[in-house]
């Protein structure tokens, strides 16, 4: 096994490193809104967001469902939809904003896209229009959030905020760890152990080696926890001696590196995961084949709960998070934006786009997040009650919701509760929300982002990747830092620091 699973491992690795690379292509389906030029070009605007992955009831799409009519006539403004495919999500913008004619509103979560394109000076300062035309933006969107989006006093976007704080959570098969005489494990040699035993012990007793100790994504997705035992997470910057430090060249991730780079070599590991995109990565948890992992704090109630559909047997629970050798532990915590909504400088509908966005933001943010009352929801005695399957079928509100995303805590509360007790959504998020590592910047992208960013991660992730599947060797880490520093990193730095003082946040000596 250990063969014919490290082979098709490489196998992966070589793909990965493809797509990685210059010169190669991927092709995907190019679906693009068809209404939007059949509309009234009075308040008329062409909109391109992100489709979420949702799908449409029958009958339906972008430009022709209930959720979109309502934002309309509480607008006033017609809106065009276009959902490019979600890979090359921020290339097709690209070639739209070159474009002689690009549309009024761009929404992207990159924020180097983001500054990229106000260091070219191709976005439309809003401050004017916010004013007149924001006022639910201004009152739900924090200082903070609006500092993320302003360079030299402008503002380039309007932010869709992250409801959550955090993401990850490792959730283990207890069914597994009981058959097998193990306890639920707490620091990260516990941990070990037990995924060695899933590995190798036959848990789901089928006769097979055929299930993973641990599995995640590509580009090192899903490993926040176990990054957070060496005392670190990925894309963060930490304070250290009075300056801020890339976490990607810490020594603390060169040995983050090695510890999953073992697991690898004791076919730990799943050998596949540069191709574990998150449906394989289902699909392997769905099917039995994973039995701890580092979830997402929603995934009780798809993966782990497609799993226990398959298997009824299955007991999924919780663990501590991994600590470290040196009492170390966390999860990395997400940036207060979410999104950018951009309105290039070509377009002359920025005051009908923040129109848009502060009634999303406002009056139609309950609706937009909730679904309709009677048909998705009801309250009574102050209890929120959620009609499952209409909350999924009218799901694809989402795509308009999360636009301009504001944080309503009790809304929050009060929607996850709702949506089950047994899969204890909101208590995953106070867990996560308690052991949270913080990115010490918090500000908007830097220029140098804007012009390095693209380039670093790639680097970074495919260095990693080979690294941790023994193609390149742990010393490698060293030149990667090398590297990283001269393709723009010490620029990155430089910048990164100097935001550090201008805010006063840099400690005094």
């Amino acid at each position: 096994m250990k063969l014919r699973s490290k082979s098709s491992g490489l196998v992966a690795l070589a793909i990965v490193t493809c797509f990685t690379a210059s010169g190669c292509s991927v092709q995907a389906d190019n679906k693009e809104g068809t209404k939007a030029g059949q509309k009234d070009t009075t308040s008329a605007i062409r909109i391109v967001v992100n489709s979420l992955g949702v799908i449409f009831p029958e009958g339906m799409d972008e430009n022709n469902n209930p959720y979109l009519s309502y934002i309309e006539k509480n607008t006033g403004v017609q809106v065009g939809v276009t959902l490019p495919p979600l890979n090359g999500y921020d290339e097709k913008l690209n070639v739209m904003m070159t474009s002689g004619e690009p549309p009024d509103l761009l929404n992207t979560s990159s924020p180097s896209w983001f500054i990229n394109f106000v260091n070219q000076k191709a976005l439309t300062p809003l401050n004017d229009y916010i004013d007149k035309y924001g006022a639910n933006l201004k009152a739900r969107i924090p200082k903070e959030a609006w500092d993320n989006v302003t360079v030299d006093g402008k503002i380039y976007a309007i932010p869709s905020l992250n409801e959550v704080k955090g993401t990850e959570l490792i959730y283990a098969r207890k069914d597994w760890l009981d058959k097998l005489g193990l306890r639920p494990p707490r620091t990260l040699q516990e941990y070990t152990t037990v995924m060695k035993a899933f590995a190798e012990r036959d848990p789901d007793g089928n006769g097979q080696k055929d299930t993973y100790g641990l599995s995640i994504l590509e580009r090192l997705g899903r490993t926040s926890p176990f990054l957070g035992a060496f005392g670190v997470q990925m894309n963060a910057w930490y304070e250290r001696d009075g300056k801020l430090v890339y976490s990607g060249i810490m020594p603390e991730m060169k040995e983050a590196l090695a510890y999953l780079h073992s697991l690898y070599e004791q076919d730990i590991l799943d050998p596949e995961f540069p191709l574990n995109k998150i449906d394989v990565l289902g699909e392997k948890i769905a099917s039995g084949k994973v039995g701890l992992y580092s979830a997402a704090w929603s995934d009780t109630r798809s993966l782990i709960a497609a799993n226990r559909k398959n298997d009824p047997k299955a007991e999924w629970i919780p663990l501590d998070f991994p600590i470290g050798r040196s009492g170390k532990h966390g999860v990395y915590s997400t940036s207060n934006v979410r999104s950018y909504n951009v309105v290039p400088l070509k377009s002359e509908q920025a005051e009908s786009v923040v129109k848009f966005l502060d009634f999303i933001a406002g009056p139609g943010q309950q609706n937009l997040k909730l679904g309709f009352e009677n048909e998705v929801w009801t309250k009574a005695g102050g209890k929120l009650s959620i009609r499952f399957d209409e909350h999924i079928k009218q799901g694809y509100r989402g795509i308009y919701g999360a636009l301009a995303d504001t944080v309503d805590p009790e809304m929050t509360r009060d929607r996850l509760k709702a949506l089950g007790e047994p899969f204890k959504l909101y208590e995953n998020l106070q867990q996560i929300e308690g052991n949270l590592m913080e990115n010490r910047f918090n500000g908007p992208p830097t220029p140098a982002m804007g012009k390095h960013q693209v380039k670093l991660s790639k680097l970074q992730e495919e260095t990693f990747t080979r690294m941790i599947a023994g193609m390149s060797p742990i010393e490698e880490f060293d030149n990667f830092v090398k590297k990283w520093k001269e393709a723009g990193g010490d620029e990155i730095t430089g910048e990164v620091n100097e935001w550090w003082r201008d805010t006063g946040k840099q400690p005094e000596k």
